[in-house]
């Protein structure tokens, strides 16, 4: 019997469990258990070749038996797998030329070496090692939870020159973890807010905006200039595409992701190191993996991965102690525990290896399955939605038909429309018994995305008037009752 882990963004598909035990000889055997018992695990787990997806890792302990064989890796009942999905949390990211670079710094000034006491006294960092952070040059994509901790903190110990992509606004919604914006900020561009928090707590450094959609077209003019880049986005598609760019050119790419309650972290294409299409050659299909908007995140952990991070951007400008090369941190807030995963450099990999394929930025949107958008991207439309101000119409004349909110539990305790019935999307295939084919159905959710789906599953399953209401419950608060709480 050996012990599963389950990720969180998989946990919908094996009844919410996040760690189960299960018989077999080999991983293989196990993971078949696995699958046998959650059916609707296997399509997320395997191709239909019955091999292991690319954008789903399996380690035993701390091996990717990837490079093992599932097949052929034995288990016993010390053993533990631990599943480790690709996911993308952090900040969305869409310029000003940066301003051209200045001279090389060689002396600190007298205000600095007093601001930087606690570091000049320590050996490891001394005056040389200050003079290194002032003069290195750090691209941080995204001022959102994790670029918020990691712009506050590398402008604290000194780094000289930080660029900084985003081209969102302050909402309210941000101010649970992106420490670097205050209430005063909702509303505001976040390179604004981000540059004045950062020049308050440290004015001798240059910050340089980036008021743009990193684009293949863009990245590697836009990531050249700097010495290291720091991945803080929370999609897939800016994931690949600075990861590609920093192996053309040669970038260290310090990682981190978050998602609930969890997060990881790594320094990728760094001296050899894997890159991230080692560890995941491509994407999960869309919508797979919620992004924090829609999975929700606990505010402190964007603070802990993005701290990582900095640590990791800071110990390579001094090149001390040992990067998290090779590596990967995996942390349970719950737990309150951190894992580590060994990385390897896959010889195959289109990116950094031994035959490389990808010798120029592509289209990652495409890559990742992902239709094109110049503006971010409206809810999900489908064939027969109906606006919210004709469901309240409905609602006040009294028209026969079925209101359903495929939202879960916890989000009904924060709002809901009245007269609407909760059944969640992930229980709806369980509770078809419920409803009446012949009934008129509306569903909502938060912003349309789920119920879209959910109308689609009725009509599967012959539930042919099934509606979606466009927008969710909060074109529901902008359209109908505003009283209705947004989050």
């Amino acid at each position: 019997m050996a012990r599963i882990l389950i990720p969180t963004p998989l946990r919908q598909f094996a009844d919410k469990q996040d760690t189960v035990t299960l018989p077999g000889a080999t991983a293989g055997e196990v993971l078949t258990a696995l699958t046998t018992r959650y059916p609707d695990l296997k399509k997320n787990l395997f191709t239909d070749e019955g091999k292991l997806r690319s954008f789903v890792n399996v380690y035993l302990n701390d091996e990717d038996i990837r490079y093992l064989g599932k097949d052929k890796t034995p288990v016993s009942d010390a053993d533990t797998l631990s599943i480790v999905p690709s996911i993308a949390g952090g900040a969305a990211v869409e310029t000003a030329e940066a301003p051209p670079a200045p001279a090389p710094a060689t002396t600190l000034s007298k205000d600095e070496i007093l601001r930087y006491s606690r570091h000049l006294i320590m050996p490891e960092v001394g005056m040389e090692g200050q003079l290194k952070l002032k003069q290195a040059k750090v691209l941080l994509v995204g001022t959102g939870g994790l670029g918020a901790p990691l712009g506050l903190y590398l402008a604290a110990a000194g780094v000289g020159r930080i660029g900084l992509v985003d081209f969102d606004v302050v909402d309210f919604t941000n101010l649970q973890r992106q420490v670097i914006h205050g209430t005063k900020d909702v509303g505001r561009k976040k390179l604004d807010s981000a540059i004045d928090s950062m020049h308050d707590i440290n004015p001798f450094v240059q910050l340089d905006r980036h008021e743009t959609a990193l684009t293949s077209e863009n990245a590697l003019e836009i990531l050249k200039d700097y010495d290291i880049i720091v991945d803080g986005t929370d999609n897939f598609p800016t994931r690949y595409l600075v990861n590609d760019a920093c192996v053309l050119l040669g970038k260290p790419n310090v990682y981190g992701s978050i998602f609930r309650f969890e997060g990881q972290a790594t320094v990728f294409a760094y001296e050899g190191g894997p890159c991230y299409r080692c560890l995941y050659p491509e994407p999960p299909p869309p919508g797979l993996v919620p992004s924090c908007a829609e999975g929700g995140v606990l505010g402190i952990l964007p603070g802990v991965i993005g701290l990582i991070q900095a640590t990791e951007t800071v110990k390579l400008i001094l090149g001390i102690g040992e990067p998290i090369v090779g590596r990967l941190m995996l942390y349970d807030a719950l737990a309150m525990r951190f894992r580590e995963l060994k990385l390897r450099k896959n010889p195959e990999c289109p990116a950094c290896g031994t035959h490389r394929t990808i010798t120029k930025l592509i289209d990652y949107q495409e890559f990742c399955g992902m239709p094109h958008h110049e503006t971010p991207p409206e809810p999900v439309v489908t064939t027969g939605d109906i606006d919210p101000t004709e469901v309240k119409a409905k609602l006040d004349r009294g028209d026969k038909f079925v209101l359903i909110d495929v939202r879960e539990p916890h989000e009904f305790q924060i709002c809901r429309i009245p007269g609407s019935r909760l059944i969640p999307l992930g229980e709806l295939p369980k509770r078809l018994a419920e409803l009446n084919p012949n009934d008129e159905i509306v569903a909502h959710c938060k912003s349309g995305v789920r119920s879209g789906k959910a109308v689609d599953f009725l009509k599967q399953s012959g539930f042919a008037r099934a509606r979606n209401m466009k927008g969710g419950i909060l074109a529901w608060s902008d359209k109908v009752d505003p009283t209705v709480p947004k989050y």
